[in-house]
């Protein structure tokens, strides 16, 4: 599922992140398809509760380009509800099992609980993406073991409150990039490696438009970590309060973004509207790359 159909230059060196049984190149970017199996997730919640929905949910993202499923059993919207780990699990476990099994998916575990970390991870997960940065008991050592590939993501505050007054002392790419470094170092320090771990400036997370436009703008500033990039700005309420639509007409706005995060280095879109993003970052590579049919995404 991971596999790019297109050929790269033998001489060219591929990046690739080792995520269990699957290898992800991402020499170019990729498209994650978002799967949230939860009843409160502020775009898609309670849509694919039922493991056949979320089943057949995923096989089209697969079929629309999707190299990476993410499935999530915490909402994190604004004011969202805190769950229990066990809740958690139960919601995301058989999803994971079953996606491993019939898909043959490469699977992300949208989580912060260490004990999701490691029962997903021993059913084949090969990723974990985490919005708290693996600040919760037990995340990091849990991560660490599991040999897989993290995505640390910045984030003020917490869910319940995060968007209430957001206010930084200084440039929002610099606190974002300041935080994520100690995240990395700290990472590192629990044997966490280098090579393992992905970074998220983390938008909609305990900042305004403004913070997220130009955070955006100067998401360039990323590239000093020397991590790949992952960026999730599909259907937030930024597309909203700049354009004026509801959650269900974000599509074009969202799309736009994406184009301007591929631009400025991401790796991986996370995404609601699979088929349409990949479109897109498919032509925006293809204009940066003049149109060099060897770097297409899909």
């Amino acid at each position: 599922m991971t596999s790019n159909a297109a050929s790269h230059h033998a001489t060219e060196e591929v990046p690739h992140l080792r995520c269990g049984r699957h290898l992800l190149d991402i020499s170019f970017p990729r498209v994650m398809g978002v799967l949230n199996v939860t009843p409160d997730s502020f775009s898609d919640g309670g849509q694919h509760n039922a493991l056949d929905d979320a089943l057949r949910h995923a096989e089209r993202m697969l079929a629309e380009g999707a190299a990476i499923i993410d499935v999530g059993g915490e909402s994190t919207r604004p004011g969202a509800d805190v769950i229990s780990d066990q809740e958690e699990l139960d919601r995301v476990a058989p999803v994971v099992e079953a996606l491993v099994r019939e898909l043959d998916a490469l699977v992300s575990v949208d989580t912060s609980s260490a004990q999701v970390i490691r029962e997903t991870s021993a059913l084949g997960a090969g990723m974990i993406n985490d919005v708290r940065a693996l600040e919760r008991e037990g995340a990091l050592p849990a991560a660490a073991a599991s040999a897989l590939p993290v995505c640390l993501m910045h984030r003020q505050g917490e869910p319940q409150t995060m968007q209430q007054s957001p206010r930084y002392e200084r440039k929002i790419e610099v606190e974002v990039v300041d935080y994520l470094t100690r995240r990395i170092a700290e990472c590192e320090v629990a044997g966490l490696k280098r090579h393992r771990l992905l970074i998220d400036p983390g938008f909609g997370f305990g900042k305004t438009v403004e913070h997220n436009l130009r955070l955006l703008k100067h998401m360039d500033a990323l590239q000093a970590l020397a991590l790949p990039v992952l960026v999730g700005m599909s259907r937030k309420s930024m597309i909203g309060k700049v354009l004026g639509r509801p959650v269900e007409e974000r599509l074009f706005g969202g799309l736009a973004l994406s184009a301007l995060a591929v631009e400025r280095g991401a790796k991986i879109l996370r995404v609601h509207d699979v088929g349409a993003t990949v479109d897109a970052v498919n032509m925006t590579w293809a204009v940066l790359h003049e149109g060099s049919a060897q770097n297409s995404v899909f």
